[in-house]
């Protein structure tokens, strides 16, 4: 039985002060009903209550409510659960939707999520409550923090990620750059996020001569490495990349799922058995500060449930501007139990320095994928580089 033919849960628009019901752990709902929460900025003169229930009206019928049948707003329409003001022109909001407006698919769950009301001032996604229903049908991750630890040979400490770069070089020149950091120790090196499929490095041509080049440094360094090929590509070309890098003999790919649409991570899991390692490119726009959705439901929440076993975010210190408190709730976000799905693996990316790896590390713990470019590329000697990088690893995790 499909996720939105489930039980119908009764669906009314009452406002109710006090905590969200039904959530029996963290992020999980114990009813079959969608919990949003929001953050809710009021314009001179506005109401949170009119705001409330025109969010619950226009992410579901889309008209007014002297316009909508009783019986089919109470089935329908989003329920109003709490709603609490804060302060001067601030309140906080979660409304909660039924199975039947969800619907057994990721884009109208998205759709539902924040579709209209995007393009409305003042609404904040901060937080999500999933039914174990719909996560069950959604699946997550295909290998998680668990199957990456398997793939990489790395039972217990934080795996090792680095980047070929920069854009401009030939295929043979990354190459080289993959086979130094696959004999240094690297367990997953990643194509950079800019390499597609420009005349200096051809898709198929740097995707054939990096996979061969980690091949022979692990058969001849006894090391583990996996190179992982940038597929975000045009919707037609996309499946081309994808069976190209499986039958090349990767067991995984990165892509950018903001740039080529969230639910491709189901596909990539459900139809090329691959692991997904998720680059935020684009979704720094919806980060705003009183509108958009917080980087941990982003990044933590959505990119995990459509299939991530790994998503890379700028960490903090570096050449971004997430906090430290914005990196630990993706963390948790990323590992926290969630029904069935399987936890996903933080990456910290964006200026992350080789000196400070083991503060990074024992902050955040072994079940982090670190992931370090320009540090190491400052060192001159990749292979050096990554091989003190991975002793530094290796020693408090051994």
């Amino acid at each position: 039985m499909s996720y939105k033919h489930g039980r119908r849960a009764r669906a009314v628009t009452s406002v109710v002060d006090g905590m969200s019901p039904s959530t029996p752990v963290p992020g999980m709902r114990a009813d079959d009903r969608l919990g949003v929460h929001y953050a809710l900025t009021l314009a001179r003169g506005e109401r949170a209550a009119d705001k409330a229930a025109q969010i619950a009206f226009e992410q579901t019928v889309e008209l007014p409510p002297d316009l909508v049948p009783p019986a089919l707003a109470e089935r329908m329409v989003g329920r109003v659960e709490v709603l609490h003001e804060r302060g001067p022109r601030q309140a906080r909001l979660t409304l909660s939707y039924g199975p039947d407006s969800i619907g057994d698919d990721l884009p109208q769950c998205l759709n539902l999520l924040f579709g209209n009301i995007s393009l409305k001032p003042g609404i904040r996604i901060t937080g999500i409550d999933w039914p174990a229903p719909l996560l069950a049908h959604l699946g997550g991750p295909g290998h998680g923090v668990a199957g990456l630890r398997a793939l990489t040979g790395a039972p217990r400490r934080p795996l090792l990620c680095t980047a070929l770069k920069p854009m401009g070089l030939s295929a043979v020149q990354l190459a080289e750059r993959c086979e130094a950091f696959a004999r240094g120790g690297i367990d997953i090196i990643k194509d950079d996020h800019g390499l597609s499929d420009q005349p200096a490095a051809p898709f198929a041509e740097r995707l054939a001569r990096c996979q061969e080049a980690v091949s022979r440094a692990n058969a001849q360094a006894g090391t583990g490495a996996l190179y992982f090929p940038n597929v975000t590509a045009p919707a037609g070309e996309l499946p081309g990349r994808l069976a190209a890098a499986r039958a090349a003999g990767c067991r995984g790919v990165l892509i950018s799922p903001w740039l080529v649409g969230l639910d491709t991570l189901r596909q990539i899991r459900d139809t090329y058995g691959l692991a997904v390692l998720a680059h935020p490119a684009l979704t720094g726009s919806l980060f705003a500060r009183t509108a958009g959705i917080a980087p941990e439901v982003v990044l933590g929440d959505l990119f995990r449930i459509a299939g991530a076993d790994a998503v890379i975010y700028p960490n903090s210190g570096g050449r971004f501007n997430f906090s430290l408190a914005t990196c630990e709730r993706i963390n948790a976000h990323l590992r926290r139990p969630l029904g069935a799905v399987r936890a996903a693996m933080p990456a910290p990316a964006g200026g992350m320095d080789v000196s400070r790896v083991g503060h990074w590390t024992r902050r955040y713990g072994p079940d982090t994928l670190v992931l370090i470019g320009g540090s190491l590329y400052a060192q001159g000697d990749l292979e050096r580089a990554a091989a003190a990088l991975r002793a530094a690893v290796e020693e408090p995790f051994t």
